[in-house]
């Protein structure tokens, strides 16, 4: 869930970096900040289900260009 409220945040960011209209009374949000608190949660989560990432993310680049995208 932690993993998700920072995507939460991250994307709040991005659409104030974007220029796009967000609640006045939130908070400043630094994008750079919050994609770091995405990965550090992602690679939490890595850690708890012994996935290596890196490994994954080469397998799926690999499928990925196999994929016809429309």
């Amino acid at each position: 869930m932690l993993f998700l409220e920072e995507c939460g945040e991250m994307a709040k960011a991005a659409r104030k970096s974007a220029g796009m209209k967000t609640d006045k009374n939130s908070k400043e949000y630094h994008l750079d900040h919050e994609i770091a608190d995405v990965f550090i949660y992602l690679l939490d989560i890595c850690n708890h289900y012994n996935v290596d990432l890196e490994n994954a993310f080469r397998e799926k680049e690999e499928i990925n260009k196999q994929r016809f995208w429309s």
